[in-house]
């Protein structure tokens, strides 16, 4: 091989990995900013030139954080509204994908087209009728109030992604079953649900984002600082004279790493339940 065809073989590569370093510089320098941000003082924040890193290391806005009890029930709002939006969705998505997947019966094509449809109609639309909802069944400002607006907006997805990989699982496991005496129940718990981790874990990690990161309806439909999430806790920074930028990163920092710890841990079977979901429908 002479050298000028090894440099034309190298030169794909070459071009992949800098297209990789300048994506990874572009996606990475934000959360860098945002990280030693919230180790500055916010008087640092504001000098001219701008620089990266801190001249002087501080936790002072962690601390700060930490110190405020409203703040502290920021978190564990988000905590519980993700979590419980995520179970519920989860276990939903599993009956309802069973059926579809598995089961014949009237109307299936259009609740199909319904499902789906679901997910062409803009959240804002929706902000309004919801709003007069939760006010009508005297829900406003609490945890119900909006872990119900959130499952409206996972469950579509999260069935539509759990029916797509139930339909890559063959039907003799479910007709195995039925012979030797159990029942569709037993089929689904027993054998479809723990070869069906993969899924289950993309649809979990799917829907906990979207309800960790929701902003415009915890806005709309929370009054109180005790109902308020992380989102609108990172807002309220803002005030009309002053902006507590360390404070907001620190916050924004926090906010990130369950995401980001939730993401690493089911990586693998994310990324196998995304792509095995799409296989088949």
């Amino acid at each position: 091989m002479t050298k000028r065809s090894r440099l034309k073989s190298l030169a794909p590569t070459a071009l992949t990995y800098l297209g990789l370093a300048v994506g990874l510089v572009y996606a990475g320098f934000p959360i860098l900013w945002m990280l030693f941000a919230s180790l500055k003082s916010n008087t640092e924040i504001f000098e001219l030139p701008p620089r990266l890193l801190p001249r002087h290391f501080t936790l002072e806005a962690y601390f700060t954080i930490f110190a405020d009890p409203i703040k502290v029930r920021f978190f564990v709002n988000s905590y519980l509204v993700s979590g419980v939006v995520t179970l519920l969705t989860v276990l939903i998505a599993i009956l309802s994908a069973y059926a579809f997947s598995r089961y014949s019966f009237r109307f299936k094509a259009l609740l199909n087209v319904f499902v789906i449809s679901t997910q062409t109609v803009p959240p804002i639309t929706l902000l309004i009728p919801y709003f007069g909802m939760v006010v009508a069944f005297r829900i406003f400002d609490t945890y119900y109030a909006l872990i119900l607006t959130y499952m409206v907006f996972t469950l579509p997805y999260a069935i539509l992604l759990m029916t797509g990989y139930l339909n890559t699982l063959p039907k003799e496991l479910d007709e195995a079953v039925l012979v030797d005496g159990g029942s569709s129940w037993t089929a689904l718990w027993r054998v479809l649900v723990p070869i069906s981790i993969p899924g289950i874990v993309a649809t979990a990690v799917y829907t906990f984002l979207l309800a960790w990161n929701e902003f415009l309806f915890a806005l709309t439909l929370t009054k109180s600082m005790e109902m308020r999430t992380v989102p609108i806790g990172i807002e309220l920074l803002m005030g009309q004279h002053a902006y507590e930028w360390n404070q907001m990163m620190a916050m924004s920092v926090l906010g990130s790493l369950p995401l980001l710890v939730l993401f690493l841990l089911a990586q693998r079977y994310f990324l196998a339940g995304m792509t095995a979901g799409s296989v088949k429908a």
